[in-house]
């Protein structure tokens, strides 16, 4: 484990393999190792980076106010720590709209992106009153007492979570802060990144389940005609959490996509 300094906090992140760097950001109320699937079959390729964002896993506590840009610099300076270049960038859910906004402001370290099951926002792409429904849901998320505290976000998987990591979920489920996981959700209530998607430059890949319930394909689509030359792959039978649910396609995915642009 690594540690870099950004914007007043201490964010963790693993770094595993050689090769071109593959910087995995998660989802909210989750951390790092969501992505264990990935690190372990890509690092014999790929300098493979996977984050604990400010607020997650083993990094510090979210400062007061920070936002979204702030998340975004954090992301950066990690790339920065690592020292090999500009990254492949992925993000997951609240992870891509993560990325979105590093690659607004710090384009320079970003060589490709890959949006996975993700948002422009939550504003940027789903429907007013759904939005409305998900901050009325978080609300009485968030106003359980602590000791009922359920981070389980409905419709995460489309079969229910793999019996393989479940022992990795639940690990995550109890370390997640809730008020971390507020200002994510918050954050991503607000946020719109549609302005940004036309001026996309480097190669993208929108990586989606096909029964994603919380990003459904309209979002994938709605990318795919607004970034330049997006490529789409749909996976089959799965939903939001596409990586765990089936960690082989997914993960051949995104070696071909990578492999593509070296």
């Amino acid at each position: 484990m690594a540690v870099v300094r950004s914007g007043g906090v201490d964010v963790a992140y693993t770094r595993t393999g050689h090769g071109p760097v593959l910087l995995l950001a998660h989802g909210a109320g989750s951390d790092g190792r969501m992505w264990q699937p990935q690190v372990e079959a890509l690092a014999d390729e790929f300098t493979v980076v996977a984050w604990d964002e400010p607020g997650a896993g083993r990094s510090g506590a979210l400062p007061a106010g920070f936002g979204l840009e702030d998340f975004a610099r954090a992301l950066a300076a990690v790339i920065e720590d690592v020292g090999l270049g500009p990254a492949h960038v992925a993000g997951l859910s609240w992870g891509g709209t993560v990325v979105l906004e590093l690659y607004r402001w710090r384009p320079d370290l970003v060589r490709s992106l890959l949006m996975v099951d993700t948002y422009a926002g939550w504003k940027g792409s789903l429907p007013p009153e759904e939005v409305e429904a998900r901050v009325e849901g978080a609300r009485r998320m968030f106003a359980a007492p602590r000791e009922e505290f359920d981070p389980t976000l409905p419709g995460l998987f489309a079969a229910g979570p793999p019996e393989r990591f479940t022992v990795v979920l639940d690990a995550m489920n109890r370390d997640v802060r809730p008020e971390s996981m507020a200002a994510q959700l918050s954050l991503m209530a607000e946020a719109d990144e549609t302005d940004l998607l036309p001026r996309i430059s480097v190669p993208t890949l929108l990586l989606w389940g096909e029964e994603d319930a919380r990003s459904p394909l309209d979002v994938a689509y709605a990318f795919q005609d607004a970034i330049p030359h997006a490529e789409l792959v749909v996976i089959p039978a799965v939903g939001h959490m596409s990586n765990l649910e089936a960690p082989e396609a997914f993960t051949a995915a995104v070696r071909a996509f990578i492999r593509a642009q070296t």
